[in-house]
């Protein structure tokens, strides 16, 4: 009897997500038409396994995590630790980092990933809101550490420039945050041939993003609701 009403009360949520995730998708692929597509990342940090089973089980392949636990295609998204670099190296099923922000930790990262079958997706974290509470290299930066991944690190596949912004800035159709990315990479295409993506976007501002030329977005809270 227990049982029973377990499972009716799971299964309100499992719809919930599953309606969430599909709500994201159509919302993406209404400012995709004849372009580039997007990559959707689940943003799954703090939420239990069996939310991420549900949203796997509809079709999600990509998720964002500070730790990685199942099988699925995982980007990194916490702030790289040196300590941690080879436990990172070592998920045979981690599909990028998208945090690198310095030469040490993209160093770092391409000596321990060696020994893997073929080369670590990596994207460079730019702070491009200059707040000291964020995480990244200053975009006047950005050039020298994209050449010392593209010039020293073998084992590392450079594919991208990641900011998360200031959060205030959520819903500004002409996001200074994703201007100052979208410049860099057209400047660094210009510079060096290499067309790279952009991760930018979340919860709050992904269409934004989309409209200002992201090919990958990170949204947690529109997909599992709000972490309690």
């Amino acid at each position: 009897m227990n049982s029973h009403n377990a499972e009716i009360d799971v299964e309100p949520h499992r719809q919930e997500i599953i309606n969430n995730l599909n709500n994201v998708r159509s919302r993406i692929k209404a400012l995709t038409r004849g372009r580039q597509e997007v990559r959707l990342v689940a943003v799954s940090k703090l939420k239990p396994v069996s939310d991420i089973l549900i949203a796997y089980e509809a079709g999600q392949r990509h998720f964002g995590e500070n730790y990685l636990p199942l099988d699925i295609q995982w980007h990194f998204i916490g702030m790289v630790q040196s300590n941690k670099c080879k436990m990172l190296a070592a998920i045979p099923n981690l599909w990028a980092v998208e945090t690198i922000e310095d030469k040490s930790k993209a160093s770092m990262m391409n000596k321990v990933c060696a020994s893997r079958e073929s080369p670590l997706r990596v994207f460079v974290q730019v702070n491009t809101s200059g707040e000291e509470t964020k995480n990244g290299i200053k975009p006047e930066e950005c050039f020298s550490l994209l050449d010392h991944v593209l010039d020293n690190c073998e084992n590392l596949k450079l594919t991208g420039l990641m900011t998360i912004g200031a959060r205030h800035r959520e819903n500004v159709e002409q996001n200074p945050d994703f201007i100052i990315l979208k410049n860099l990479q057209t400047q660094f295409k210009n510079y060096r041939g290499i067309d790279l993506e952009l991760s930018m976007g979340m919860s709050d501002n992904f269409e934004v993003a989309i409209k200002l030329g992201s090919t990958n977005v990170r949204t947690g809270s529109t997909i599992f609701g709000v972490r309690s």
